[in-house]
């Protein structure tokens, strides 16, 4: 059974950092991708970073210069390392995991809150 176990969110002011990170069991971690989306209220849930097996790396344009993806193999492990942070960021994060034929696992997702 392939588990992703999120960690790290929490409530940030303007600015701020924060790092989510993502423990993957169940599947071979270092074929797979892995990526980080988020979903906002009242919005569909978007691509916000994704690290490949190959270790190519993807970023939303509204997270370029800000967010960096990383990726333990050894740990299992994904990191979402989130720097000035803005209200806009606010959102529900959800840990993805692709295998190579094509699967798709979800974490439960962490809450990041951006405010004054």
């Amino acid at each position: 059974q392939v588990r992703l176990a999120e960690s790290g969110g929490g409530l940030m002011q303007p600015g701020g950092s924060l790092r989510l990170s993502c423990t993957i069991s169940g599947t071979l971690f270092s074929d797979n991708d892995v990526a980080w989306y988020r979903q906002a209220p009242g919005k569909l849930r978007d691509l916000v970073a994704e690290a490949t097996s190959l270790g190519i790396t993807y970023y939303a344009d509204s997270v370029k210069g800000r967010f960096t993806i990383s990726r333990d193999n050894a740990k299992s492990t994904v990191y979402l390392e989130m720097n000035s942070l803005k209200p806009e960021d606010t959102a529900v994060y959800y840990c993805n995991t692709k295998t190579p034929v094509g699967y798709n696992f979800w974490g439960q997702g962490t809450q990041v809150t951006v405010t004054t």
